[in-house]
């Protein structure tokens, strides 16, 4: 399987993430020994996080933005995260059917991904499929979210450049002052600048411009930017690439690109160990008999949630010992 990445097999990849996506831990083993072997491979890649609310155009946009990386001989893959239903736990995964054009490009792979009970908008190992889809030769990856609203600060642990799509006309340029996702961003894109929609596009722009100038400078010194395009009719979309790369160059040339990435591995390291001692945790028999007494005790008010939550703990350090 990492011969088949190695030699950039698109088959071996999409087998290779399927197997670090699953929860069977008999799984996780030889997903844990993939990645790892997979860390080894040195890429250039740019990673690119891409979010907006529902009905912004993301699909339309990444298909069109996919299209102009790979005409300049880019290879691109796409991790498009869908949402999963809290009820059935269901995922639809349809971007690929919004995607007619890119997916059968031979340069460009698209994966969507269910977002389980993760937050933020990404699926559970997104981080590892960016590391699976660099080793496989994909220069520059793109991280669909779900596009939840302010919960997006998974994506941007995890990417080198947060791109924020806008609609024109939606009534939310001063309202963009008070989200914390705008602080995230290195550049709003206002989508849908075309026919009728030019003339709020272009309000939208210098509105938005206005409000990003009230923010603190970011630490590595780039001036977030604004910019309008129509992904419908790949208006705008080079000029987007050419900021990224600049934004690129000016990052790598002060050393804050590779802090970033340092930092983001720093992240990714403490969120999986958080996510394996809750496993741990939950997983261990003799809690899982104490946490269902004490949860019928909680309900019918017997004892606190938070003297429940001391007990359990008290259970599992004599557990350890």
């Amino acid at each position: 399987m990492v011969d088949g990445i190695f030699n950039g097999d698109p088959t071996a990849l999409a087998r290779a993430i399927t197997l670090v996506e699953s929860t069977d831990k008999r799984h996780q083993q030889k997903a844990n020994e993939l990645v790892e072997q997979c860390l080894s491979k040195k890429s250039d890649a740019m990673r690119i996080g891409i979010t907006g609310v529902p009905g912004v155009g993301k699909s339309t946009f990444i298909e069109s933005f996919g299209k102009t990386l790979t005409a300049l001989g880019k290879k691109v893959a796409v991790l498009a995260v869908d949402p999963t239903s809290s009820i059935s736990k269901g995922s639809i995964l349809g971007d690929k059917t919004r995607m007619e054009e890119l997916v059968k490009d031979p340069h460009a792979f698209i994966r969507p991904s269910p977002s389980g009970t993760s937050l933020g908008g990404v699926a559970r190992k997104t981080r590892e499929t960016i590391v699976l889809c660099e080793a496989a030769g994909y220069n520059v990856v793109l991280v669909e979210t779900v596009g939840v609203g302010q919960s997006e600060t998974a994506v941007h642990s995890m990417v080198d450049f947060f791109l924020l799509l806008k609609l024109p006309g939606a009534g939310d340029e001063l309202q963009g002052i008070k989200r914390g996702i705008m602080e995230m961003a290195d550049a709003l894109v206002i989508n849908k600048a075309d026919g009728d929609n030019l003339k709020r596009a272009n309000f939208a722009k210098s509105e938005f411009t206005r409000a990003l100038h009230l923010y603190p400078p970011k630490e590595n010194g780039w001036v977030p930017k604004v910019l309008s395009c129509s992904a419908l009719n790949n208006k705008g979309i080079p000029e987007i690439w050419d900021m990224i790369q600049e934004y690129g160059l000016e990052t790598k040339e002060k050393g804050h690109f590779r802090a970033k990435r340092q930092e983001q591995n720093k992240y990714w390291f403490m969120q999986t160990l958080d996510s394996s001692l809750k496993q741990h945790f939950y997983q261990n028999k003799k809690i899982r008999s104490v946490l269902d007494l004490l949860l019928v005790e909680v309900i019918e008010n017997r004892i606190s949630p938070f003297k429940a939550a001391e007990k359990l703990l008290q259970q599992y350090e004599r557990e350890l010992k």
